[in-house]
């Protein structure tokens, strides 16, 4: 992990302002949603990318009765009938 160089303090309801050098940077815009994942002691934030339930690929992902599904998950299942 590289350091930005950049501090933020955390509000009392626990938020933290992305400096806009960062956002630009990453392409993360407001309302996009965020992953917050934890390895060892870091907290990480991600651009949320959405992966398939079945095999965890994030590759031609698509929505499916509010789930994700790769495409190649897809074809596998219409060949179980």
């Amino acid at each position: 992990m590289k350091p930005a160089g950049v501090v933020r303090k955390v509000d009392q309801l626990g938020r933290i302002v992305l400096p806009k050098s960062l956002r630009k940077r990453y392409q993360m815009n407001e309302g996009d949603p965020v992953e917050i994942l934890v390895q060892g002691d870091h907290i990480i934030l991600e651009r949320y990318r959405p992966k398939c339930v079945f095999c965890g690929s994030m590759e031609h992902v698509s929505d499916f009765k509010e789930r994700s599904i790769c495409n190649q998950c897809l074809v596998e299942m219409t060949h179980l009938t």
